[in-house]
């Protein structure tokens, strides 16, 4: 779904282990790492989307993590001109994302990449929460900084929690 000024609407995911540590994936056959990420279907909701690219992705399903919170607005990128679609319509000149920092509450075992048969990802790993934003490609790290800037507090709170217990 591309919308009138060229963004196609997405979600987007931070996954927490709750110990100031973020779910880091690496794009299949790439030295590429980002956070899960993809596509609202026409007629589908934003949870929808969550909950089905959190599957698609991960192999996660909604029982699996807690939604903390989630972005009070939609995150904008733009993809550089060179890697945009150029014969697609209506043409995609980049994302827009409402992001979602959801908690791991299952078994991180049970993370896998072919739920789906079309695996996106070949690696994860657990890392510091603010790793992402520098190691990123070029073209999300603001996003990515806007969207851990509005979860940090957050976070902070979350991890506070669990020392307590």
């Amino acid at each position: 779904m591309v919308d009138q000024d060229g963004y196609r609407s997405n979600v987007a995911m931070v996954i927490s282990n709750g110990r100031g540590q973020v779910f880091w994936a690496k794009r299949m056959g790439q030295r590429a790492w980002q956070f899960p990420q993809g596509g609202i279907d026409e007629g589908e909701s934003v949870e929808q989307a969550l909950y089905r690219e959190l599957y698609e992705e991960v192999g996660l399903e909604s029982g699996d993590v807690k939604v903390i919170q989630q972005t009070k607005r939609w995150l904008r990128y733009n993809i550089p001109e060179k890697m945009q679609r150029k014969h697609s319509k209506p043409r995609c000149i980049g994302q827009k994302q409402r992001w979602f920092f959801l908690q791991l509450v299952g078994d991180q075992n049970k993370i896998k990449f072919d739920a789906t048969g079309h695996p996106e990802f070949d690696a994860w790993e657990w890392v510091s929460y603010w790793h992402p934003i520098n190691q990123v490609v070029s073209f999300k790290q603001n996003v990515y900084r806007q969207a851990l800037s509005e979860f940090a507090q957050t976070n902070i709170r979350f991890q506070k929690r669990r020392k307590r217990r």
